[in-house]
């Protein structure tokens, strides 16, 4: 029982959207830790990530999943779109994620995807980027009337407002029962996935439009030597102009990388991180199932 004398509540969010609409900076925003990568690139969450809140009336574990899309077709993209329709079927409260007056066809397409027996909360992300607030009336009663909501939160999650009005909006839809993690546990992720999830945001943040859709991380060695954590990771692209490109003259580009992605290592590892990274050529990894398990990408 919490202190207020009602009962505690626990459970799973998935948080689904269609591609860069923010679905990695709400959950790193509600969990208070980067556990998800972000970027301005669209489908930089490639697996399901899960992060936990833990409160003293509740337990909110929060599943980050890909962008559904249908503009990129291999076996990663069904991998990914596969993800988001598990994810569905696995959870006690959806959180589905649009754009603040962008609501279009790949954001219909996955609204048919929502399961009809669990419950679902609109979030309406970047409202502080409207120049007429007066537009946004209009749109929520628009979306209110295409399937049944148990709530709609408009917020910023990259300004971290109106967050408790969400989790408002959230607690009292999951089930009465005991927390399901440790009370210090922020993510299931394990710290070789996070490496690769950090190398990979840098990756996607430093070279923008420059970098197509088909780059990844694998991590080739993670050991752990007390506080001290050595990483040995490669960045996988599908030509040799793509290489040069993440190398950068000199190699300023990659050191740029790695110095950035072992920063953040160090501070969510709490520990020393020695991280090596080159880059590697594998033409169509992408549609590679052999290579995507490698990777540690379910298939």
């Amino acid at each position: 029982m919490s202190e207020s004398g009602s009962s505690h509540r626990a459970g799973f969010i998935a948080i689904v959207g269609r591609p860069n609409v923010g679905k990695s900076t709400l959950l790193n925003q509600l969990v208070g830790q980067k556990i998800s990568i972000t970027s301005r690139k669209p489908q930089t969450t490639r697996q399901r990530i899960t992060g936990i809140l833990t409160r003293k009336d509740a337990q909110l574990a929060f599943v980050d999943t890909p962008g559904f899309q249908t503009q990129h077709r291999s076996a990663l993209t069904r991998v990914m779109n596969r993800s988001v329709t598990q994810s569905l079927q696995e959870v006690d409260v959806v959180i589905w994620v649009i754009e603040a007056l962008k609501f279009n066809e790949l954001d219909a397409a996955l609204q048919k995807l929502l399961p009809e027996n669990v419950p679902v909360v609109l979030v309406i992300n970047k409202v502080d980027r409207l120049d007429n607030k007066n537009l946004l009336l209009p749109f929520v009663k628009e979306l209110s009337e295409r399937r049944e909501l148990s709530a709609i939160v408009p917020l910023s999650a990259q300004k971290g407002e109106r967050l408790d009005e969400l989790l408002k909006a959230v607690v009292p839809l999951l089930p009465e029962r005991p927390p399901l993690f440790g009370e210090d546990e922020i993510t299931t992720s394990s710290e070789r996935f996070l490496a690769t999830e950090l190398i990979r945001e840098k990756l996607f943040r430093m070279l923008g439009e420059e970098l197509p859709y088909a780059a990844a991380v694998e991590i080739e060695r993670f050991e752990t030597h007390g506080e001290l954590r050595r990483i040995y990771a490669s960045i996988i692209v599908d030509k040799a102009s793509q290489k040069a490109i993440v190398i950068g003259k000199g190699g300023e580009k990659l050191k740029l990388i790695a110095t950035q992605a072992r920063k953040d290592m160090e501070r969510l590892f709490g520990g020393k991180v020695y991280l090596e990274v080159w880059v590697k050529i594998k033409s169509g990894w992408a549609d590679s199932e052999a290579t995507l398990r490698r990777m540690g990408i379910d298939v």
